[in-house]
């Protein structure tokens, strides 16, 4: 399988990033052409400029984010691997999906219609890895925004067969060194049988 990896992370000596490192190694495991993005490392801009808000129904992007795009269109498979902050993803990752999830690459309205038409109809798996500092408990009572966003919208951009996985450790705040290493070992092996 094609799997686009995108990594939203400003530590590269976090858990996320560990847990970066332990997604890729089961997917190598596994055997699948793996193609990965490190928003940070790239410098990637978030923002959302007034010219792209005002051509938001125009199909297309910016040529800066060509590259990003065709790694969209290239995949059957999304991992996005990050930390959940004020229950949500990073800025950083929220403005790749608001710059490169865009009209002509993710999605068409066409004329007349008030129904968005998904175009990445190839991509049929989305994985979350995420780590919160907070319980379960809190989580659901703040809403679960974040994954709200991916497996409610992202996820209807995609193949109507999508599947969807969601990897969390949660309580990350009071963790003991054990319940990490335990964590980032069930993240690898889940990606060993992705």
């Amino acid at each position: 399988m094609q799997v686009l990896v995108v990594h939203c992370h400003p530590d590269p000596e976090s858990l996320v990033s560990a847990a970066k490192d332990r997604v890729l190694s089961g997917l190598r495991h596994a055997g699948h052409d793996i193609r990965f993005t490190d928003l940070y490392a790239d410098g990637f801009r978030p923002e959302l400029s007034a010219e792209e808000r005002r051509t938001h129904l125009d199909p297309g992007i910016t040529p800066e984010l060509e590259r990003y795009a065709e790694d969209l269109r290239w995949a059957q498979a999304i991992v996005l691997v990050y930390p959940t902050w004020w229950s949500g993803q990073p800025a950083m990752l929220k403005g790749w999906m608001d710059r490169v999830w865009a009209c002509g690459i993710a999605w068409h309205l066409p004329p007349g219609s008030k129904i968005v038409r998904p175009l990445l109809t190839d991509i049929r798996r989305i994985a979350i890895v995420t780590t919160h500092g907070s319980s379960k408990w809190v989580n659901a009572l703040e809403g679960e925004s974040g994954k709200r966003t991916v497996f409610r919208s992202i996820r209807a951009m995609c193949s109507r067969r999508v599947r969807t996985t969601w990897i969390a450790i949660y309580r990350l705040d009071n963790a003991t060194e054990k319940h990490r290493t335990d964590w980032l070992d069930r993240v690898e092996r889940r990606f060993r049988r992705f």
